[in-house]
């Protein structure tokens, strides 16, 4: 084998390869898209995780102050 045929076969090669591994124009706006919805699933999980974290500290400071405020009109202040 010849370095011309040799280098020939190798380019064949490479070009048959990316022909078998590129994805269509609609595989890769899938999955792109699936990319795209993963990461917003993620985003909305924290966004109510974070949420909830806020609105559980704001019942106890809530809490607590009711309990202070009962205690005040216990024991005589109004």
């Amino acid at each position: 084998m010849s370095p011309e045929e040799r280098t020939e076969l190798i380019t064949e090669l490479m070009i048959q390869l990316k022909a078998v591994n590129s994805l269509t124009d609609d595989e890769q706006r899938w999955v792109r898209m699936a990319i795209e919805r993963e990461a917003q699933s993620i985003a909305l999980r924290k966004a109510i995780i974070e949420k909830t974290i806020i609105s559980l500290v704001w019942m106890f400071l809530a809490g607590v102050g009711y309990v202070f405020l009962d205690f005040l009109r216990e024991h005589g202040f109004k």
